[in-house]
């Protein structure tokens, strides 16, 4: 019995360490606001050729880009061409433009990041302009793909750059997020 119980006991540690999620803030040097780690990911504001040779010479080797291509193509935002300078450095790049009318925001583009990490071959970076929407979509990866409660994902996207909803912002109070459930009458 006491064996049992200890070995339950273990199963439910080992359980909860598995759903922690650290996040460590590190020098931005080379990147616009933020840069953070969480284990073998990366997320970032844009990065600067430099930022990128940086990133390249931690282990990584994938780049997932959420900015538009509007963004990118604009050499006054970007002044250089990010995907072939990734691919100059031998790393993956993966644009997932993400945000305004031609590519709302869909259950297809957590899709398409969670394969990319499944199949990345070492560190990955997920960066936008200032790592907003990268939090977003790390939110909502915690939440779907890793089992975290939409609370405690939502907690670590604040630590990162999640920021506050632009409602919130509006009406000068907190909300609180509340899942409806789906009413298909």
């Amino acid at each position: 019995m006491k064996i049992r119980l200890l070995s339950l006991l273990m199963l439910f540690s080992t359980l909860s360490l598995a759903n922690t999620v650290e996040i460590e803030t590190l020098d931005n040097d080379g990147f616009n606001q933020v840069l953070v780690r969480s284990g073998n990911l990366f997320v970032a504001g844009q990065p600067t050729e430099a930022g990128l040779k940086r990133l390249q010479e931690s282990g990584v080797t994938t780049v997932v880009n959420l900015r538009t291509i509007g963004e990118m193509d604009n050499r006054e935002i970007v002044p250089f061409d990010e995907a072939a300078v990734v691919e100059d450095l031998g790393m993956d790049y993966v644009h997932i433009p993400a945000g305004g009318p031609d590519t709302p925001y869909s259950p297809e583009m957590l899709e398409r990041f969670a394969q990319t990490l499944n199949q990345a071959q070492g560190k990955v970076l997920l960066h936008c302009t200032v790592a907003w929407r990268a939090s977003h979509l790390y939110t909502a990866y915690l939440t779907r793909y890793q089992g975290l409660s939409l609370e405690e994902a939502q907690r670590i996207g604040k630590s990162i750059n999640l920021g506050t909803l632009p409602l919130e912002g509006f009406l000068g109070e907190k909300l609180e997020l509340v899942i409806a459930p789906d009413t298909d009458d």
